[in-house]
């Protein structure tokens, strides 16, 4: 894993709405809670400024975290954030715990790679729909992947590719499959445009009402005599 995050943060002993908006509005800094692992959990608080510029890379919320709490330095996982409705800044958040031999479960984003040089589209003029953007995966943290890479290069027009056919790295299963074949759902596929089909239909109608038209006037009249 390339990044390393590493956030300070500080107990705090105050609790409920009143105590958290004050944290933010007069400190700066967002109430979260740590737990898991073989320690109570502990009431929390990181720095806003800190917290927001984390929060811009997407390995964050996929990488094994190193929270500098009171001096001691613990492992730990996102779990859960909760942002302003309005403005999108996180409100709290919830972090895990993590322990080398025990394995987690994280959901981890799909990069979807090869995209311009897919068979499907270079050659056979598809286009990709993308079902899903991210995997529960379940490892022990040092396989923990910051991402998982979908190569579509030899994908063909009409193929759709599944759970199962994604190449998982060492270590790393995906949670889903453990439910059985019932659960192997589409991730990606590469179809015909629909604007292109519907041109199609559009140039069908169009020759079956020219071949009315003409037709019509073919026919002679019957004699009025």
């Amino acid at each position: 894993m390339s990044n390393e995050f590493e956030l300070t943060a500080e107990s705090r002993s105050d609790t409920g709405k009143g105590a958290s908006r004050r944290l933010r509005r007069l400190h700066g800094r967002v109430p979260a809670i740590i737990y898991g692992g073989h320690a109570d959990p502990v009431m929390i608080s990181l720095e806003t400024r800190e917290l927001k510029k984390a929060l811009e890379t997407e390995a964050f919320y996929s990488h094994i975290l190193t929270l500098k709490l009171d001096g001691k330095k613990q492992q730990a996982v996102l779990r859960d954030l909760q942002r302003d409705p309005a403005r999108g800044f996180p409100i709290h958040a919830d972090f895990m715990r993590v322990e080398a031999g025990h394995e987690i479960t994280m959901t981890v984003p799909l990069h979807y790679t090869n995209e311009e040089a897919c068979i499907g589209v270079k050659k056979q003029g598809g286009e990709i729909h993308h079902n899903i953007s991210e995997v529960e995966i379940s490892c022990l943290p040092k396989h923990l992947p910051e991402y998982i890479e979908v190569d579509m290069s030899a994908v063909e027009l009409d193929q759709v590719l599944h759970l199962s056919d994604i190449k998982l790295p060492t270590g790393v299963t995906l949670t889903q499959l453990a439910y059985g074949e019932d659960h192997d759902q589409p991730i990606v596929a590469v179809h015909t445009p629909k604007v292109r089909a519907s041109e199609d239909d559009e140039d069908e109608d169009g020759q079956e009402d020219a071949a009315e038209k003409d037709g019509g006037k073919g026919e002679e009249k019957p004699s009025e005599d």
